[in-house]
């Protein structure tokens, strides 16, 4: 974590390759959880680059070094929602395209099961699933109670659960 820090400083002086190198940690993560959530790559690649274009006009006002991880996918978080509200898309476009992707599913079920969550269920489930973030951190990002996230995710992987056996 002290090598992320360090990179957060000198970004936070103007060092764009700084800024680079901590991109390139969570890149592929951001987009992972950002195309699990919005199910197009197109959508996802946009929430993704006005994430860290967001990130790195405000990469200043950061005050933990320490929390770039958290900070920048609360920023990456808010994108999706905004995007998630502006959908307009019909469902045989999204399942077109969510099949031509390179994200690998276990199963044609669990994808449909999946698909049938609506926008926020799949952002809890990806960054807990995909993106490893606990209960705690969750709610930091989407701020949320930390309550609120144990329960909707609890909920969330019982109705998986179900609709899958």
């Amino acid at each position: 974590m002290g090598d992320l820090s360090k990179d957060v400083k000198l970004a936070q002086q103007g060092d764009t390759e700084a800024f680079s190198r901590l991109y390139g940690t969570v890149y592929k993560d951001m987009y992972r959880i950002a195309l699990y959530s919005l199910r197009s790559s197109h959508d996802a690649a946009d929430a993704v680059s006005e994430a860290v274009l967001d990130a790195f006009d405000t990469v200043k006002k950061l005050k933990n070094p320490e929390k770039f991880r958290s900070w920048i996918f609360s920023i990456l978080s808010a994108k999706i929602k905004r995007m998630q509200k502006g959908y307009f898309n019909t469902a045989e476009e999204l399942c077109d395209e969510t099949k031509s992707e390179t994200f690998d599913f276990e199963s044609v079920e669990l994808r449909d099961a999946m698909d049938r969550l609506d926008g926020e269920s799949r952002l809890l489930l990806s960054m807990s699933v995909l993106g490893g973030y606990t209960g705690d951190e969750i709610a930091s990002i989407c701020k949320i109670k930390p309550s609120t996230v144990r329960s909707r995710l609890s909920r969330i992987k019982e109705k998986l659960r179900l609709e899958l056996s």
